[in-house]
């Protein structure tokens, strides 16, 4: 039993030894490591001039887009076109049926010539130019003049003893009649002119009616939609196709409102899109808001872009960057120099032999620098390697290479 306990108490001063021994061989490499300065590549705090550019994502809408409606009641008898065809100015979209709007023109074209030849016209163009060359007030004043003549040759007679009083008597009504059927000619012919232009109006109406049996297109454009088919009965207003004019396209920006004074009407933009990513289009700011929306403190530009390809299509997002005419002067670093931690952005200026971390605010991108608006001075030198392991304090040392 004795032995047993010195073999235990052997190995027990064995382990205490060994365990001695590991801890003074590693305790000093990990002070060095902790100690020793972190080697650093580092970039100087440069100063440059740049041309201000605003950019912003929109979506892309149609020159024009318009709904085309039915501006008469019929059947449809014709579909001249289909979702995406081309079409061009006044090409014949949709045709309704014509049939009867061609009977409603006859009977107005024959009302209107019965009305004509009441006032003696034969061409539906001619007009009277004096209601006295009306063919009822012509003949009306022939018989008063007749009546005229006739009651001045009686008064004579009868003034000179020869005629009697009752042909005197006579021959004056027979001219106040004349006189009144000239008045009342007079009245007819006038309501007869109107007569002749209500129902050349309304034939114009018909003709026009018989002309919109026929659907145009407005303009040369692309079909969104078509909303009818063969055979269906429309009533006036009914939408039959959604056009859109693609060349050129509108990008729709909505610009922050401290930027305000940097854009102008002209100004160029180049936008790009995800469908497209190694290409590049150009367009010119063609619109600009005069309000600014107060939720979200921005206006909107809107741009021109040229589509003759039909690349662009209306609905997509888009990436507009329009160049303006601000020149500013600022200071830029590598991007490689500015750590985010925690919500903010931090550069770590070498004072020495030692770090200085600082906050800094950023402004814009240009392509692997960036600008700096507030945190560093121009001609410091920041760190722009081991970024995670600095901080105010740490010793560094700066590679040459």
């Amino acid at each position: 039993m004795e032995q047993l306990w010195k073999r235990r108490a052997g190995w027990v001063a064995v382990v205490a030894l060994a365990t001695s021994a590991c801890q003074r061989t590693t305790a000093p490499a990990a002070k060095k490591e902790d100690g020793g300065p972190v080697t650093v590549k580092v970039a100087r705090v440069n100063t440059r001039q740049i041309q201000r550019e605003v950019e912003s994502v929109g979506s892309l809408f149609p020159f024009e887009e318009v709904t085309i409606s039915s501006e008469i009641d019929g059947r449809v008898a014709e579909v001249n076109a289909d979702l995406g065809d081309r079409v061009v100015q006044n090409q014949v979209l949709v045709r309704i049926s014509e049939e009867e709007e061609r009977f409603k023109l006859a009977g107005d074209e024959a009302q209107l010539r019965q009305a004509l030849e009441k006032l003696g016209l034969r061409n539906e163009n001619d007009r009277i130019q004096d209601i006295n060359q009306a063919s009822e007030v012509r003949r009306a004043r022939a018989d008063l003049f007749d009546a005229e003549q006739r009651f001045k040759r009686v008064r004579d007679l009868v003034d000179q003893g020869i005629g009697s009083r009752q042909d005197l008597d006579e021959a004056q009504a027979r001219y106040q009649a004349a006189q009144a059927a000239v008045d009342s000619a007079l009245h007819q012919a006038g309501n007869l002119i109107q007569e002749v232009e209500r129902y050349r109006a309304a034939v114009q109406l018909q003709r026009k009616k018989l002309q919109d049996t026929r659907i145009l297109a407005p303009f040369t454009a692309h079909v969104k939609e078509r909303l009818v088919n063969v055979g269906q009965y429309v009533r006036t207003n009914t939408p039959v196709f959604v056009l859109v004019k693609t060349d050129p396209v509108r990008l729709r920006l909505e610009v922050p409102e401290r930027m305000a004074p940097w854009i102008q009407v002209g100004q160029l933009t180049e936008v790009s899109l995800e469908a497209y990513p190694e290409r590049k289009f150009t367009g010119k700011v063609w619109r600009i808001s005069p309000t600014v929306d107060p939720a979200k403190r921005t206006f909107v530009v809107e741009a021109l872009i040229d589509n003759k390809e039909n690349l662009l299509k209306p609905g997509s997002y888009a990436r507009g960057r329009i160049k303006t005419t601000k020149i500013d002067t600022i200071r830029t670093v590598p991007v490689l120099g500015i750590l985010y931690v925690f919500g903010t952005n931090k550069a770590f200026v070498v004072k020495g032999d030692a770090i200085e971390a600082r906050d800094v605010k950023l402004g814009d991108r240009l392509g692997d620098h960036v600008e700096i608006v507030e945190g560093l001075a121009a001609g410091e030198m920041i760190a722009v390697s081991s970024l995670p392991r600095l901080d105010s304090g740490v010793k560094v040392l700066v590679s040459k290479k």
